[in-house]
């Protein structure tokens, strides 16, 4: 059974091997403060040894994902101490890198608006999936500051040079051009589409083994900083560990068996 840590700001659901964390603050549309990003650093820390949480979906309560950064606190610390505003900058940066790279399959689920580090935290997702008329933005030169910690992963999500164009124009738009822009993988019409693309998305990653999937996630990420001349040697033995492993022999023999693996679970409805 899955072990949950206890949250200030986030609002925690676990059913049917899947974590739902939803950031909620609705009053003050889901910001992300230094208690939300605690959590979130806590949240990750918990789940990411547990094989039985398989994937991870991340959405906002009260229909809105999240407004990104806490503008009253940069503000504060606009006039403070250079230390703390970049105590505060690496604070976010380690979490968002640890979201990155955690081993489960993570899900961001879109409605309202994901604006500056909220769309930062959606991009770190290995899904995301958005309402076509949610808002998106990426606020920061607007006001005089830069997207700083999210900047690789918005590049990594949409690619260079959209990235780049998105993150130096503060680029505002909706959900549909979102999906164009490859911000969302999915965009949905309405809140029932939205809903079932991800348990589409949720019944794919149960039907594949989790060590298989972490190992898969090690790969993609450890794949661009390793030199060109390990890469065959990294990916062989990334292969090879996976084989040799339980789930390898389980995953071949119930192939050849035409059999389902002992990881396969069917969603109930």
């Amino acid at each position: 059974m899955a072990t949950l840590p206890k949250t200030q700001t986030l609002a925690l659901d676990f059913e049917q091997g899947w974590l739902t964390v939803w950031f909620n603050q609705p009053e003050r549309r889901n910001p992300l403060t230094d208690e939300a990003v605690d959590d979130l650093a806590t949240v990750i820390a918990s789940i990411k040894d547990q094989r039985d949480i398989r994937g991870m979906t991340i959405r906002g309560k009260g229909g809105f994902f999240c407004a990104g950064g806490d503008l009253k606190g940069f503000n504060a610390m606009a006039s403070g101490a250079t230390d703390e505003s970049m105590r505060m900058s690496r604070r976010i940066g380690h979490v968002l890198a640890e979201l990155n790279a955690l081993p489960q399959v993570t899900v961001a689920v879109i409605e309202g608006a994901a604006m500056a580090g909220g769309l930062g935290v959606a991009c770190c997702c290995d899904v995301t999936v958005g309402m076509h008329d949610a808002k998106f933005g990426f606020s920061e030169t607007r006001i005089g500051i830069t997207p700083a910690q999210i900047a690789r992963y918005v590049l990594q999500k949409c690619g260079y040079s959209t990235g780049r164009r998105l993150m130096l124009t503060a680029a505002r738009f909706k959900g549909e051009e979102a999906g164009r822009l490859g911000v969302l993988d999915f965009v949905a019409t309405d809140t029932t589409e939205l809903e079932q693309i991800e348990k589409r998305v949720k019944q794919d990653v149960l039907e594949c083994a989790p060590g298989a999937v972490a190992a898969c996630k090690a790969l993609i990420i450890g794949m661009p900083q390793t030199p060109d001349e390990d890469k065959v040697e990294f990916a062989a033995t990334n292969f090879s560990d996976c084989l040799q492993g339980d789930e390898g022999k389980e995953g071949v023999a119930s192939f050849v068996e035409k059999r389902k693996p002992t990881w396969h679970t069917e969603m109930e409805s």
